[in-house]
């Protein structure tokens, strides 16, 4: 296993220190290292990163802000000095959050961690089934949910409604995780909701509208519009 990262930091120090931790560490393949993320865009578009180290304080944008504004699959560790950020990370779904001065052990602890939630997407999407449905456990039950029957899928919490044309269904579930185990017809298309693109009865550039309900488009998932006509 290797895995293509990048270092975006607008500290050259702190720079250094993440290059000899990823020296170390044998899977790590380093491609680039910028201190603005606006020079990391083009790479990032052009190339197979699997990974971005990515600070969040930084003088022209955010790590949060950069983040929400590009559409990519690389998954990101945080690198900051900062903690009150912690909570927005992770609703972007980032790996992990390290706070500088960042130990080697501690660095390490996240590298194991992407390599846990790449082999997890791995299984899930190997054993995905041509299956229709999928069960989900509700109220101590386990409940099959017709993908069909789908209109959209929203998230609290740690918790997620499926809503139908006929009932909600509440389920203990991360949004991220569930998207996984559904059919290709669903796209993500907010950070809290889930579609099935062949309920849309309508869509502009802010919203979706599915029977009679407006769903949110977030920035960071515009490009999945693109879907909405294949």
């Amino acid at each position: 296993m290797s895995i293509n990262c990048i270092i975006i930091d607008d500290e050259p120090l702190a720079i250094k220190v993440i290059e000899q931790y990823i020296s170390n560490v044998s899977i790590l393949n380093l491609k680039g290292t910028f201190e603005n993320p606006m020079e990391a865009q083009e790479l990032l578009n052009s190339n197979d990163i699997d990974l971005i180290f990515l600070d969040i304080q930084m003088p022209l944008i955010t790590g949060i802000d950069f983040l929400k504004t590009i559409k990519i699959n690389s998954k990101v560790i945080f690198t900051t000095a900062h903690r009150n950020y912690a909570i927005e990370s992770y609703e972007l779904d980032a790996v992990d959050y390290l706070l500088k001065p960042i130990s080697f052990p501690r660095f390490l602890k996240a590298i194991n961690k992407y390599e846990e939630i790449s082999l997890d997407k791995n299984y899930k999407l190997e054993s995905r089934s041509d299956d229709n449905f999928i069960y989900v456990n509700s109220n101590k039950k386990n409940i099959k949910i017709d993908f069909d029957s789908v209109l959209y899928i929203d998230s609290i919490k740690d918790y997620i409604r499926i809503h139908t044309s006929e009932k909600t269904i509440v389920t203990k579930e991360k949004i991220s995780s569930f998207i996984d185990k559904l059919s290709e017809d669903f796209i993500r298309v907010h950070r809290s909701y889930i579609v099935n693109k062949n309920k849309v009865t309508a869509y502009t550039a802010k919203d979706i509208e599915i029977e009679d309900i407006e769903i949110p488009i977030g920035n960071y998932y515009k490009d999945e519009i693109r879907k909405l006509g294949k």
